[in-house]
């Protein structure tokens, strides 16, 4: 095979196509995949083909599907108007699941030395947390519920923690994905325990000053507003799959809460003196945690396969993700 590429061919199939490999013009450079990470909340809402037929979702997720947005490679080449001396480096793009890509010079990032390319294809779920963590205004001190402890969670969690957050609570249905978290980060499983009693207790009756949203089940939404204070902010991290139906002023203005998108798009286009926290200054931040060894997420890595044993992979997702954080498909190299 030329380039083979994960592909949707329609809802809840993926195969894996045989594709021409890019070429290059201007200021692209052709990429040779090593890693990629597969988004299980994103791509699994697609390759499941279940959200609303008039949404966002519908237009974003047409089939056949290319999926993917987390890649770690080597530059193999370069345009005429690319800097060549990018060839050989490994670095970081917001490309595919296939052998090779290709991407505007300006798009991809350098992936420092002593940064494993297993760890690197976190960066794009890194930016999103981040983000989503500035959004929020988080400030020292003031107490967090995360709700969900898939991979954004963990992220999210993590994050909250060492930017001053006390206490920090992520609530999961899932066991086995809260033993992921370090040990000073409270669990609470809602099948065992009254969450809004437990995060009350915590939170020393105050309730949480931000409550993250990381699930993507719309229906859960509503209940998880129950854990936040007075004057609050509810963070919409994640991409819900579906209308939520809430009562605005039960929800929002009475309790006078504050609901916050927090979209990875919101971030800003470029670096500014009034916001310099743009994807590529987030992604530069958390290669530096990597480097430094302030952040570790090779132990959310659950699965590492084969790209070309994708459709076992998917196909087990779509049936269980409860076990799965960081999924990454390795390629081989020619």
């Amino acid at each position: 095979m030329n380039n083979p590429t994960v592909v949707f061919p329609k809802p809840k199939t993926v195969i894996v196509e045989d594709k021409e490999v890019p070429r290059i013009k201007g200021d692209e450079v052709l990429i040779r995949t090593e890693r990629s990470l597969v988004s299980i909340g994103t791509e699994l809402t697609i390759l499941s083909g279940e959200f609303p037929p008039q949404s966002y979702w519908a237009n974003y997720g047409k089939y056949p599907f290319t999926p993917g947005y987390d890649n770690i490679g080597m530059v193999v080449d370069a345009g005429p108007d690319a800097d060549r001396s990018l060839i050989g480096k490994t670095v970081a793009s917001y490309s595919p699941h296939a052998m090779y890509v290709s991407a505007s010079q300006k798009d991809v990032m350098l992936v420092p030395q002593g940064v494993s390319m297993d760890e690197a294809s976190f960066f794009t779920i890194a930016e999103i947390v981040m983000n989503g963590v500035r959004r929020s205004q988080l400030s020292f001190g003031e107490s967090v519920v995360i709700y969900g402890a898939g991979i954004l969670g963990q992220l999210t969690a993590r994050i909250c923690k060492m930017a001053g957050a006390m206490p920090v609570i992520v609530v999961d249905v899932s066991d086995n994905r809260l033993e992921y978290l370090p040990e000073n980060i409270f669990k609470i499983n809602p099948l065992k325990q009254d969450v809004a009693k437990g995060v009350e207790k915590l939170t020393k009756g105050r309730m949480a000053d931000i409550v993250f949203e990381v699930t993507g089940n719309q229906n859960l939404i509503v209940e998880e507003f129950k854990c936040l204070r007075r004057l609050g902010r509810f963070v919409v991290l994640s991409s819900p799959r579906g209308p939520t139906y809430i009562d605005l002023h039960d929800y929002c203005n009475a309790p006078s809460f504050t609901i916050i998108g927090a979209h990875n798009m919101s971030h800003p286009p470029v670096e500014t003196l009034n916001n310099p926290w743009s994807r590529r200054r987030h992604v530069e931040l958390f290669f530096d945690m990597l480097q430094n060894k302030e952040l570790d997420v090779s132990k959310l890595i659950t699965h590492k396969v084969p790209y070309k044993d994708a459709p076992e992979i998917y196909a087990q997702l779509l049936k269980d993700r409860t076990k799965a954080l960081g999924v990454i498909l390795v390629w081989e190299s020619h």
